[in-house]
């Protein structure tokens, strides 16, 4: 992936603000409603157009599509895979922050904000397989053309779920253990990693799983056992990417794109040491938020892997504060001093403005004014750092 020896690139995380137009179209599709699938192709055009010129404009060196074809980042693989299905079983169980903060998960579902029930996912009910790989294609051919006519990024790059976060989103209902179901979609996912890096993308896997699911999935499991369970994601992942150069793939973890409390997230520190062992490049994690933006000082005593690169998120994606410049800079130059490395510091988001189609924090306006933050902090940063 690129870097620059005389300046801090800027980046962001993956999804970005769908519009309302399309939001709705892909709302009524997750919620197997009526849509009309012409309006959809054509509203995904014009978002994409849309969305790669304000990236540009914003000042984002390493861009991407937005994730605007898809009404999420996770459960999109069952619509392109075979073997997923749904049945009357309770889903994803709640996370820890919704049984010790009542009130507050109260105040999230009577605000009409979520249109998508995400504990309603589809489940695995068969062998895993990909099935209709259409939709990966379309994805890469509709960015390639877009971002070709815009010619602005200085790189792009596409997401794709990781097998662990798929396997804890996506329940198992077929497969006799988790480590068998996490396998299972390694092996599958690893045609749409492998499809999305020839097309000239890099890869970034979506991992929150290896943050989140301490309080959610795993909420029952001593740290140990969590700790155990996430480094057999990081193997199967690794399977997943054993025919990609790791300079190609960068990693994202984070604790949930939520405006929550956050009181049970595992410290990072916990979990540093296992996201080292993805063959990956670069990692992305969230260090702009309140609960973790001390934790950037672990990168100290648990550095980075030799020719790895932090992503560092510099800005926060659930509420709508615009970070100054400023404060943009100190922290990518506290990042670089904890790195140890300018060269190996890219400035990013902690997450996602658009994780969910029709479920975001942040207003749309307000999202292009904190990446055009980003990108002034990163100049300030840069003479800092360069002079």
């Amino acid at each position: 992936m690129r870097i620059s020896t005389d300046r801090i690139l800027t980046t962001h995380v993956g999804s970005l603000p769908r519009g309302q137009a399309l939001s709705d179209l892909l709302v009524a599709k997750a919620n197997r409603q009526p849509y009309d699938v012409a309006a959809l192709e054509r509203e995904i055009k014009i978002a994409l157009d849309t969305i790669v010129a304000k990236q540009i404009f914003a000042g984002i060196d390493i861009g991407n599509d937005g994730e605007m074809p898809r009404t999420d980042f996770v459960s999109y693989i069952a619509e392109r895979m075979t073997g997923f299905g749904r049945t009357e079983k309770q889903a994803r169980p709640l996370p820890l922050d919704a049984k010790t903060f009542p009130i507050w998960f109260d105040l999230i579902n009577r605000s009409g904000r979520r249109r998508i029930n995400v504990y309603d996912f589809p489940q695995a009910v068969g062998e895993i397989a990909y099935g209709d790989f259409s939709g990966v294609t379309a994805e890469c051919e509709g960015f390639k053309a877009c971002a070709a006519a815009k010619d602005g990024f200085v790189e792009p790059f596409m997401t794709a779920v990781s097998p662990g976060f798929a396997a804890t989103a996506i329940m198992n209902r077929h497969y006799d253990s988790d480590e068998a179901y996490v396998f299972a979609l390694a092996r599958a996912l690893k045609r749409e990693y492998d499809a999305i890096v020839a097309e000239g993308f890099v890869l970034q896997i979506d991992a929150p799983d290896m943050g989140m699911e301490r309080a959610g999935y795993y909420q029952d499991k001593s740290l140990a056992e969590f700790q155990a369970a996430i480094e057999m994601h990081v193997a199967a992942l690794n399977e997943a990417l054993a025919d990609i150069p790791r300079d190609r793939v960068r990693l994202h973890a984070c604790w949930g794109n939520r405006d929550g409390p956050h009181y049970h997230d595992v410290p990072c520190p916990d979990i540093l040491p296992i996201m080292y062992q993805a063959n990956v490049g670069a990692i992305c994690l969230p260090f702009a938020n309140p609960r973790h933006q001390h934790e950037i000082e672990a990168l100290r005593t648990q550095p980075l892997p030799d020719g790895m690169v932090l992503i560092p998120g510099v800005i926060e994606t659930t509420n709508n504060y615009v970070e100054h410049p400023m404060v943009v800079a100190e922290r990518l130059c506290r990042a670089a001093d904890c790195v140890g490395d300018r060269e190996r510091i890219i400035a990013g988001t902690d997450c996602g403005f658009g994780t969910i189609a029709g479920d975001t924090f942040t207003a749309e306006d307000v999202v292009w004014a904190k990446l055009a933050a980003l990108a002034e902090g990163a100049r300030i940063a840069s003479r800092r750092l360069w002079g």
